[in-house]
Parts: structure tokens; C-alpha cells; sequence
């Protein structure tokens, strides 16, 4: 797909603070046809450091709260100002997704890329943890990293290249997710399909210079792409 919305956020600067396959053209595909109404309260939950709240503020028009565990609220709000919004536009708020600080139906919609596969593997994670937080009716759109099909019972030796089977536990495919979901009682499965945006978002990670991105390099390079995708799953409370 061409990725309007994502080339305004490719200067140098705005790539260095992505943590991984770039998060701003996944939310984009994301959000493709999204439902969630303009100048909604929406939770960014794995904000990062702030990239994907400023595309969903300035791009969408939302409210937007950047809930994080391992970014400092001080910094992100710093880069949140220079980006022109102010305090009622982005919140920052270090929040970690198991124990989330908010009033009760606090949210239209929750948008989590990138992250909803570290912390929402356990199948009563949406009943208890997230859906509480969302208004009846409300969505959330999820896009992970996954795998094609998986495999960790024989992993591909390319993949342990950059990654421990431990790590790579926080891949899987979309039966995998299927299932996780269907435990679900208070939301309704709208979608989940394989996202086109694989090699792309990769590429863009794999030109930073940072360890984390130097380390990816050594499976990706050597074909391990061949076997991971990114998942979306959008979701509607009952």
C-alpha cells in the first residue's frame, strides 16, 4: 500500500524514537476504514516514546492517552509540546497493561501497536484487564508481529540468529490468536487478518542505528523474514 500518512514521519529525528518495525505505517494500515469517531478519548497502550500518539492525535483528530510501562511521561510530554499539542491532546501516563489507571469506561476506542502480544497472551486478559476500561460499543485495534505459522517446536535456526525461544514465545500465528480470542465473552472478534506491511516496516527498522536494530539485522539478513508477519485484530465491546 502507499503509506500517505506515514511519509510526513520519516524524517531522521522521527525514525530514531521508533522501538521497532515502524510502528507509524502499521497503525496506518491499522486504521484503514477504522470506525472510531473523530475527537474520541483513545489509549495508545505501548506508547513508546510517544511517536504513535502524536500520528493518532494529529492524523485522526483524537484524544489521546499515551499509556506506557517503560517510557518516563516527563520526556514523552517534552517531545508531545515540541510537536505542538498540548497537555489536554496527548497525556502521558506510565501505566503497566495488567493494572491500567483509568475510570471505568474511560475510553471510545484502544489502539496498541506493537506491544498487545507482551502483555495480552493470557485468554482472560480482555475480559479483566481491557475491555472494563472501554465503552460499550467502543473498538480496539491491535497490530503485532507474528509468524506466518508457527513453528517453536523447530525453530528456524535464521530466526535464533537475533532471538531466544523465549523471545520468540511472543510470536505467534493467527490460529494462535483465534483461539486467545475466542475466550474473550465481552467483545466480538470483527476482524484479524495478515497485515501487507511486513517487509516494509522492517526495512525502516533495520536502517536504525541502535542495538536492538543491529541485533534484528543478523536473522533478518540471513532470511528470517520469510517466516514472521504482522497480525491485525480489531475488536468491538459488546
Amino acid at each position: 500500500m502507499d503509506y500517505i500518512r506515514s511519509k510526513k514521519y520519516s524524517t531522521k529525528e522521527l525514525q530514531s524514537k521508533i522501538m521497532g518495525p515502524n510502528p507509524i505505517k502499521l497503525e496506518e494500515e491499522l486504521l484503514l476504514n477504522h470506525k472510531i469517531p473523530y475527537g474520541s478519548c483513545v489509549c495508545d497502550l505501548g506508547s513508546g516514546q510517544g511517536l504513535t500518539s502524536v500520528f493518532l492525535a494529529k492524523e485522526f483528530g483524537f484524544t489521546v492517552y499515551a499509556a506506557d510501562l517503560w517510557s518516563e511521561p516527563e520526556e514523552n510530554k517534552k517531545f508531545f509540546e515540541k510537536m505542538g499539542f498540548s497537555s489536554n491532546q496527548i497525556i502521558p501516563v506510565k501505566a503497566d497493561a495488567n493494572h491500567l489507571p483509568f475510570e471505568v469506561e474511560f475510553f471510545d476506542a484502544v489502539v496498541s501497536t506493537d506491544s498487545y502480544n507482551y502483555f495480552g497472551r493470557e485468554p482472560l486478559f480482555l475480559d479483566s484487564k481491557l475491555l472494563p476500561f472501554v465503552k460499550k460499543g467502543g473498538y480496539i485495534y491491535i497490530a503485532i508481529p507474528g509468524m506466518k505459522k508457527d513453528c517453536h517446536d523447530n525453530l528456524p535456526q535464521e530466526l535464533l540468529l537475533s532471538w531466544t525461544p523465549e523471545q520468540l514465545d511472543y510470536m505467534h500465528d493467527i490460529t494462535y490468536w483465534t483461539d486467545i480470542l475466542s475466550h474473550c465473552k465481552n467483545a466480538e472478534l470483527v476482524s484479524i487478518y495478515e497485515m501487507e506491511s511486513n517487509s516494509e516496516v522492517w526495512a525502516d527498522w533495520l536502517q536504525q542505528e541502535n542495538e536492538y536494530a543491529i541485533n534484528d539485522r543478523k536473522a533478518m539478513e540471513a532470511g528470517g523474514g520469510k517466516y514472521l508477519n504482522f497480525i491485525a485484530i480489531i475488536l468491538r465491546k459488546k
